[in-house]
């Protein structure tokens, strides 16, 4: 009796292991391969519970998710001879489990060497330039480089490659702010020159106009005389005027040229259409060119009129002291 008992515990015990054996569940980012006495079925498990033979057949579970591997930094010369430090991340996937589990012993750790690899072959194909500027360029290339021969015999898909940082020496950092430095004082002065030279323009064209009329010269005289009395100084320095500097001109002995006297100065670029420019592209809108006829003219001053008969009829001639006897003469008319 207690060896019937006996033999039915084992044979629970082996249901119980059997089953154990038999009920594998598979996760929804997994795939399930089964190996039936050392040879792979060509039946792929999906996710969800399966049954397996007890004996003889083996589940492995491949992660088919998308792996992110960091790739260690690596250094190299790059093709115009500046020594860098570049390190990079893989995303792949697998999309093959077969391909992945017999074809190659650990894919993670040869997904690492060929990412490896490949990275030092693109540091040496590249100019630093292109590792700086055109990431996309250089990344897609990465990636045609590893995906080449992962993909096939591997199973493996390489998603996406990354560089993440370029690491430059630190004598190659200085040259390159320098020259950052020398570009932004390069544009400086050309926009100082530019600014001076349209000013310089404006400046004539102002010259040429007040040159026409002496009145508005001595409006601006007075202005600045304004001007410099508003600052509170003790000393105010009043210039000559101009027409008293004209009349020691016209004084002068030599050869006068009256017909080349009043002819007025022909400026043939006075900046105008620079200064546009510079305003539309301020004000973000188009400004027309001016024109010499959009300056409307200066007005000519008439002469005041003299004034006859200021004086009554009764008084023509004033009495004036005489000298020798102190007494007053005069005259009426």
């Amino acid at each position: 009796m207690d060896a019937v008992i006996a033999v039915i515990v084992i044979l629970v015990i082996l249901a119980l292991i059997a089953a154990v054996r038999s009920f594998k569940v598979v996760q929804q980012y997994e795939k399930g391969i089964i190996y039936r006495f050392g040879r792979v079925l060509p039946e792929i498990r999906g996710p969800g519970l399966t049954i397996i033979r007890p004996v003889g057949d083996r589940m492995q579970k491949v992660n088919m998710q998308i792996v992110a591997m960091a790739v260690p930094a690596q250094e190299g010369i790059t093709r115009d001879n500046v020594s860098v430090r570049v390190d990079a991340v893989v995303y792949f996937r697998v999309v093959d489990p077969i391909k992945a589990t017999v074809n190659v012993q650990n894919y993670m750790f040869a997904i690492s060497q060929q990412a490896q690899t490949s990275l030092r072959s693109i540091i040496g194909q590249s100019e630093m330039d292109q590792l700086l500027a055109e990431r996309e360029s250089v990344n897609r290339e990465l990636r045609r480089i590893i995906d080449e021969p992962t993909e096939g015999p591997w199973g493996i898909r390489v998603e996406r490659v990354e560089i993440k940082d370029v690491s430059l020496p630190d004598a190659m950092k200085r040259s390159m702010s320098r020259q950052a430095e020398a570009e932004r004082e390069r544009r400086a002065r050309i926009i100082t020159a530019d600014g001076e030279y349209q000013a310089s323009k404006r400046l004539a064209a102002a010259a040429n106009v007040m040159a026409r009329d002496p009145a508005a010269l001595q409006l601006r005289l007075l202005q600045t005389v304004v001007e410099v009395a508003g600052e509170r100084n003790s000393t105010l320095v009043m210039p000559v005027p101009v027409e008293l500097l004209r009349f020691f001109e016209k004084m002068a002995p030599g050869p006068s040229h009256p017909e080349h006297e009043h002819e007025p100065v022909d400026l043939d670029d006075l900046g105008d259409a620079e200064v546009a420019a510079a305003e539309a592209a301020i004000a973000h809108e188009h400004v027309p060119e001016l024109e010499g006829a959009s300056i409307p003219p200066v007005p000519e001053v008439e002469p005041v009129p003299e004034v006859a008969g200021a004086l009554p009829p009764e008084v023509s001639e004033v009495t004036a002291p005489d000298l020798a006897t102190g007494d007053a003469k005069g005259s009426r008319a």
